[in-house]
């Protein structure tokens, strides 16, 4: 099938970054979100993230009119009409994407993909929901989501080939790199990720050292582009805490216990970037 129409659900940061590169790479997107805000937010994002390319020289000003041609926005999933691909980018929140997926079983046509850019959550789990499970992907962008070459893609337990194939395909036309992983929490990055960003919140807790001494020593020590506190603050702090829950309760070990100073910042809002605090003040 010809991917023509793409819908993302979810206006933040990972959600504008799908729609724009699927924009920018010639498909028709809706970006659907319940918050106007949010939706004027990313729109906003989109358009900015696209002068960005006309910048640099890799888009001429006639294909980003193009491209901001081709988006349309909508406040519910059940507004929009012949999707090709739903791509589910909102909260790591289970219930909400259940409900998501069960919206989606009803827009994307026959044969089309129900992909989920979820970070933890068992894909296995949301196509058991749906009519259509065979339907129904992982498709992991990294953030921000123009910038990052990676996308990992999930096989849930009913996933046919045909779906992992067209999840493929869409992915390198979206320029991306693809790593598959199997349905276990946490998926690859998050696997091998988090329990790093959160042995850092274990040392920050303990006095080991401040926070600019452990992210310059994890910079310089290991030639990775920022520090694990500060990418938890890129992230946030809330999400980082809910894949370690994930990992946490899903691989039953206590080595994924999430850090109590992780936990009470994250009680205390204090989320990261997004916020304006987390580990550090912005």
């Amino acid at each position: 099938m010809t991917i023509k129409h793409i819908l993302v659900i979810g206006a933040g940061q990972m959600g504008a970054g799908i729609a724009q590169v699927a924009l920018s790479s010639g498909h028709r997107v809706t970006l659907v979100d319940v918050s106007a805000d949010s939706l004027a937010k990313g729109k906003a994002g989109i358009e900015k993230g696209l002068s960005r390319l006309v910048e640099k020289g890799k888009l001429d000003a006639a294909a980003k009119a193009a491209a901001l041609g081709r988006l349309s926005t909508a406040s519910s999933v059940l507004d929009v009409k012949d999707v090709d691909v739903g791509i589910e980018a909102v909260t790591e929140n289970e219930e909400l994407k259940k409900k998501l997926f069960r919206e989606l079983d009803q827009v994307v046509r026959p044969g089309g993909v129900l992909a989920s850019n979820t970070s933890s959550i068992p894909i296995t789990r949301l196509g058991a929901v749906t009519k259509r499970p065979e339907a129904v992907i992982g498709m992991h962008f990294m953030n921000p989501v123009p910038v990052m070459a990676l996308v990992e893609i999930i096989r849930g337990a009913a996933t046919s080939d045909e779906t992992y194939a067209q999840t493929k395909a869409l992915a390198e036309h979206l320029g991306k790199t693809t790593v598959v992983s199997k349905d276990f929490p946490g998926f690859i990055v998050n696997r091998i990720l988090i329990p790093m960003l959160n042995e850092a919140c274990f040392a920050l807790g303990e006095g080991l050292a401040t926070a600019e001494d452990i992210d310059t020593a994890m910079k310089l020590g290991t030639n990775v582009p920022m520090g694990p506190l500060t990418l938890a603050d890129f992230i946030g702090l809330d999400t980082v805490l809910s894949i370690a829950e994930v990992l946490h309760k899903g691989l039953g070990d206590d080595k994924y216990r999430p850090s109590p100073l992780l936990r009470q910042y994250v009680e205390a809002g204090w989320l990261g970037r997004k916020s304006g605090r987390g580990f550090y003040k912005y």
